[in-house]
């Protein structure tokens, strides 16, 4: 979207707000269940151009999912209340609940659910294509059941449903103004948009009619973009938010100043991206020896306060799919990782790298790996790219102009999701891309034909990341639990393994 047209539409959006009267807070039981959340704005309101895994945590304010993750990471019903797979396994077809509906009144049926994933396929910048390529076509059996018929296998789809992919937006709405539904969300989630400052703020009201709104306790949920991290504590004290992500150098700080914190398994894992296509990475020795220049313990010790744990691949160790075979691969050995550059003609201090990185991400960690980098004799510099705007999505993520990069994955509802995300052809976050190894792909592949509840399921599972992992030259770091802290008003934080959610969160 042109910034033009984008400025254009918060022009309009907000004559209508002021018109409208929304957002006001003159309403005293919505005030009192007001939350204040710090956090990042998504890519885009419309999930068929969301463009990152992070998105979910935001669009799914605006938009309910077919499917949505458990606090262990199980598939559970949402907007369809049951699905099933045919004997041959190339049908899936979901049920839908009775008496949905959009916010913009129309109902959300087999028919809207058709129509949102032919959009998908069909629009010209979808980022939903790759992630339902194994969909051939959509059809409906009724109002209520809506059949998937599959190009081929593919079991991961009902989790895929529980994240960005599956929510779905109005196709009223998207038929209107696409440029609008980017913008301004219409869906079936537990909030509706009153209130929208690009790269500012989002405000929200409950939605009465959300399916599951009876465990929706906050009235008024205001989203506003991050602050630098120095200053999120002061922030949470002080009352102008009451939630936010912290990192875990923060936590004793936040306990100290009377903030509840609260950690919960995540998927999040850091990485030191690398783009196979540029100079010096063209040499796949010399990304190699990236790999043993690296000290997770130290990053862990020095940047995590211990909450952390060393991972070499784009899963946390106490997940399912992590790989117990490579656990112990490219272990800190910084005579290798010299050995490794002189033999691809590089002496110590010859190279120079720039490592591109977001000031708002993964606080202290790009200096400590220029560190690290440096005792085996690569030099680099930083180079910070603004997140406050699209610049880190289209240089990094589209673009893939780096060489190097500083980023990391907050995981997908799926695992062969986040490895395609990684590793895939057409994955965000392969910097490399797009290159992808062919025996990773032929690895995920079998993946996606095994139905998850087979037994050599997770050895296939392990497999795939294990190939992506030694055929990617990506050097992986550590995981990080979800930590968040909060003002004590706020109860009962709800997060699962992928996203933060609001089912169940009260206020006081």
């Amino acid at each position: 979207m042109k910034a033009r047209s984008l400025a254009g539409w918060a022009v309009v959006l907000a004559a209508v707000l002021a018109t409208a009267g929304c957002g006001g807070s003159g309403d005293k039981a919505a005030e009192k269940a007001r939350v204040r959340w710090a956090f990042m704005l998504p890519t885009s309101w419309d999930p068929v151009t969301s463009r990152t895994g992070a998105d979910i945590n935001t669009v799914s304010l605006a938009y309910a999912s077919l499917t949505r993750l458990d606090k262990d990471g199980n598939v559970q019903p949402a907007l369809a209340q049951s699905w099933t797979y045919s004997p041959d396994g190339r049908t899936l077809t979901f049920q839908l609940r009775d008496k949905l509906k959009f916010t913009d009144g129309t109902p959300l049926d087999a028919a809207a659910v058709k129509a949102f994933f032919e959009r998908g396929k069909t629009q010209k910048d979808s980022f939903l294509r790759p992630e339902i390529e194994s969909i051939a076509s959509f059809d409906t059996d009724g109002p209520l059941r809506v059949v998937f018929h599959l190009s081929r296998l593919d079991y991961q789809l009902p989790y895929v449903m529980a994240g960005r992919v599956g929510a779905i937006a109005s196709p009223t709405a998207a038929a209107k103004d696409k440029a609008k539904l980017a913008l301004w969300p219409i869906g079936a989630g537990p909030f509706k948009m009153v209130e929208f400052v690009p790269e500012s703020h989002a405000y929200f009201v409950k939605n009465p009619d959300y399916w599951d709104a009876a465990n929706i306790h906050v009235e008024r949920l205001e989203l506003t973009t991050l602050s630098e991290p120095s200053t999120t504590i002061a922030s949470l004290v002080s009352g102008a938010i009451d939630v936010a992500s912290i990192g875990p150098k923060r936590v004793e700080e936040a306990r100290a100043r009377k903030l509840t914190v609260t950690t919960a398994p995540s998927l999040n894992a850091s990485d030191l991206m690398i783009n196979r296509n540029k100079p010096p990475f063209d040499d796949p020795r010399v990304a190699e020896a990236v790999r043993y220049a690296i000290d997770r313990g130290e990053l862990v010790k020095t940047l995590t306060a211990g909450l952390g744990t060393p991972t070499n691949q784009p899963f946390p160790p106490h997940y399912f799919a992590f790989d117990p075979q490579t656990r112990d691969k490219w272990a800190y050995d910084p005579a290798r990782a010299k050995a490794l550059l002189a033999q691809a003609g590089h002496a110590p201090g010859s190279l120079t790298v720039e490592i591109v990185i977001n000031p708002l991400i993964n606080e202290g960690l790009p200096e400590l790996l220029q560190a690290q980098l440096g005792r085996v004799g690569i030099k680099s510099r930083l180079r910070i790219v603004p997140p406050g705007s699209s610049s880190w999505q289209s240089e990094v993520y589209i673009a893939k102009r780096p060489a190097t990069a500083v980023d990391g994955t907050v995981g997908r509802e799926s695992p062969v999701q986040n490895l395609l995300a990684v590793y895939g052809p057409q994955g965000i976050m392969n910097l490399s891309g797009p290159y992808a190894p062919p025996a990773f792909l032929k690895a995920i592949d079998e993946v996606r034909a095994t139905p998850i509840d087979a037994p050599q399921y997770k050895e296939r599972l392990q497999r795939a990341t294990r190939l992506g992992a030694e055929q990617s030259p990506s050097v992986w770091l550590f995981s990080t639990p979800f930590i968040v802290a909060t003002r004590s008003r706020v109860k009962h934080l709800n997060i699962v393994p992928s996203q933060i959610r609001w089912e169940g969160v009260t206020v006081e």
